[in-house]
């Protein structure tokens, strides 16, 4: 691409090549206005005149949909490359077969791609969907996703993934006066003391939550 752009300016040419993407057709000056909440079509021409004299844009007319981007091909290469860069690959793991390792082949089921940014760490975790609604209380509810950071200790106060008996389960991690307690956060569920159980370990700590609204 010819010269840099301000940060306006390719949110804008990025809106265009979204919506030629989506629909095949540019937008019109109505529609880049509504999206950006520019009041005046002469205030959207403006940012579309400096992207036609910077090299990236076509406009034949200010007429409906005569708009067209230079290089349409490379910028979305740019913009899916700039895309991947931001985010990373976590597994999404399905039913934990019992004894085997949380990470096992056999347990992921998917992978999703998360923002690194939304997450303080998210190197080497993964995703689980919740079961169950011993949580909801804490604000994760049934078939959200949990994003969780590995590893084998916690604090008290810290949301867990934890394997008892052979099973994972979702808690509250609490230890003091030297018990260690699983605490649900839904008063229709009882603590779970876990002190000086063997078949009881930390897997994770959550970091995060997913959900999608119908």
């Amino acid at each position: 691409m010819k010269n840099k752009l301000t940060e306006k300016q390719k949110e804008i040419l990025n809106f265009i090549a979204d919506f030629i993407s989506e629909n095949g057709f540019p937008p019109t000056l109505r529609e880049i206005g509504k999206h950006f909440k520019i009041a005046s079509t002469f205030g959207v021409k403006r940012h579309l005149e400096a992207l036609k004299k910077k090299g990236y844009l076509n406009i034949n007319s200010y007429s409906s949909r005569a708009i067209s981007i230079n290089n349409y091909d490379d910028l979305m290469n740019e913009k899916i490359i700039s895309i991947s860069e931001r985010t990373t690959e976590i597994p999404l793991l399905g039913r934990v077969a019992a004894g085997s390792p949380i990470l096992a082949e056999e347990n992921i089921e998917d992978k999703i791609s998360i923002d690194k940014n939304i997450f303080r760490t998210s190197e080497n975790c993964f995703a689980m969907k919740v079961q169950g609604d011993s949580m909801i209380d804490a604000g994760i509810f049934e078939d959200d996703l949990i994003i969780v950071s590995p590893q084998n200790y916690a604090k008290s106060g810290d949301i867990v993934v934890a394997r008892l008996e052979g099973e994972i389960t979702v808690k509250i991690f609490d230890n003091k006066n030297e018990r260690t307690v699983l605490l649900p956060k839904n008063k229709n569920y009882s603590p779970i003391d876990v002190t000086n159980n063997p078949e009881f370990f930390i897997i994770g700590k959550v970091v995060g939550v997913i959900r999608w609204y119908n």
